[in-house]
């Protein structure tokens, strides 16, 4: 259906997505524009790249000669130029609507899951890059290794997309592949519980057909739950098709084998430099789609093993006070926990400084009792207050407070801080600070600001 559109606008321009898809169409030779609320990293990225693109709302933002108009999901009808839009009878899509379109022009891999969605189609990205199938990659994260950060443009049939299952966004979604690294409750001011999750993701199973494949996580107790007629099983616990085992942390970095169950095939040690036992289930996924494509084991151990991580996972940003910065976009209670327990194992000496900013009230209510087992894991903890999500209603039904309360009481001795906004947060991580402390910078919300700000 974009055959022939030359001009689009985009609303919203400055999200993950939304910027990676008008970086696609930018270099397909459109005319692209946009606009958003503010400035960002990204949408200064867009202008440098030749984009017309506004910090603010408003109706003669749309140019004249505007054929499509693609919107963030969360940009409202009342959007003044989604209603000029409406006016001058211009198309509108979603931004899910419009990756779905795209999708039916590729032989498209979908990459799900509550946690590691953008860690995992990263990796194969890379791999199926290094493999040279030329693949097109949207990506929820930038890579080092893709010239446009959060997009690859290849030549080849292969499209690999990261999927939201927010609001069931990839049921918009037509892949020929499913890969799903978990599912959790989350999104829990649309979802009502993690049967729902789940029952959306059948939904998407469902929807791909008989002669789709869903790869999929057998040590994840939902997915399991899942009727997946055409499914390849990965995993380290349980019994699956493809399985890592003996994983072990060496010196910097950790190591583990890989076998095809079926004829018990050697698949050989695969070393990772990025940390965290959910970095190995990314790797053996993202490994699991490659072979079945044909890619050799010989070239998925060494795009893994040059695997560097991605923006904001586990990303390390500098050092400040003598203490390593790292920015992480970490905001679901697992995502905490396993975060944390793989910052312990690759640096069991160091001082644990963390400053998480929770993201959505929804979430953080819903899932309390998780985010302070999960936040205890730290040796210190400041906690700036909710960040509230634009274009969802929020009622302020919790506050950090709660959260430093209850710590408190797990462990009374344990240095818990809240502060009521990121500036506060920086002012009490001046004084705790001291040479050899790892300091992590957490969160979905504006926090990775502060991470920046500390080693500029």
């Amino acid at each position: 259906m974009f055959e022939g559109v030359t001009h689009i606008h985009f609303v919203g321009i400055g999200g993950i997505g939304v910027s990676a898809l008008a970086k696609y169409f930018f270099r397909c030779g459109a005319k692209v524009s946009g606009s958003d609320l503010q400035d960002s990293e990204l949408t200064n990225e867009l202008k440098h790249m030749g984009m017309q693109i506004f910090s603010n709302h408003a109706t003669n933002h749309v140019p004249s000669d505007t054929e499509l108009l693609i919107y963030s999901p969360a940009v409202s009808a009342s959007n003044v130029e989604r209603m000029e839009a409406d006016i001058r009878g211009i198309q509108q899509l979603s931004y899910p609507e419009a990756l779905g379109e795209l999708t039916k022009q590729y032989s498209t891999i979908a990459v799900c899951g509550t946690n590691g969605k953008s860690t995992t189609t990263a990796m194969l990205g890379l791999i199926l890059t290094a493999a040279g199938l030329d693949p097109t990659v949207i990506v929820g994260a930038k890579v080092l290794g893709f010239s446009d950060g959060n997009l690859r443009m290849g030549k080849g049939k292969i499209l690999v997309i990261e999927a939201c299952e927010y609001r069931a966004h990839f049921l918009h979604l037509y892949p020929e592949m499913i890969v799903m690294t978990n599912i959790e409750a989350d999104h829990l001011d649309y979802f009502r519980n993690v049967d729902h999750v789940r029952e959306v993701f059948q939904q998407f199973v469902d929807q791909i057909g008989e002669k789709g494949l869903v790869v999929w996580n057998a040590d994840d107790l939902q997915s399991r739950k899942l009727q997946i007629p055409h499914g390849i099983a990965y995993g380290f616990e349980k019994k699956a098709d493809f399985m890592g085992r003996d994983r072990r942390i060496v010196s910097g970095h950790q190591e583990f084998q890989m076998q095809k169950m079926d004829g018990k095939e050697e698949l050989g040690t695969y070393i990772l430099r990025v940390l965290g036992s959910f970095n190995v289930m990314n790797a053996i996924a993202a490994a699991t789609v490659a072979l079945k494509l044909g890619v050799s084991p010989e070239i998925i151990r060494e795009t893994l093993e040059k695997f560097s991580g991605i923006w904001r996972r586990f990303e390390r940003v500098g050092v400040w006070k003598g203490a390593d910065v790292v920015s992480d976009y970490g905001h679901h209670p697992t995502a905490i926990a396993n975060t944390l327990t793989g910052v312990h194992e690759f640096f069991p000496n160091k001082r644990i400084v963390l400053c998480f900013q929770p993201h959505q009230h929804a979430r953080t209510q819903t899932l309390f009792t998780d985010f302070v087992q999960a936040l205890s894991q730290a040796d210190i903890l400041v906690i700036p207050e909710i960040y509230g999500v634009a274009g969802r209603t929020e009622s302020e039904i919790v506050s950090s407070r709660d959260l430093v309360a209850e710590i408190k009481k797990l462990d009374p001795r344990k240095p818990v801080f809240y502060a009521k906004d990121l500036n506060e947060a920086e002012s009490i991580l001046r004084d705790l600070i001291e040479e050899g402390d790892l300091l992590l910078i957490q969160g979905a919300g504006d926090v990775d600001l502060l991470a920046r700000q500390f080693v500029r």
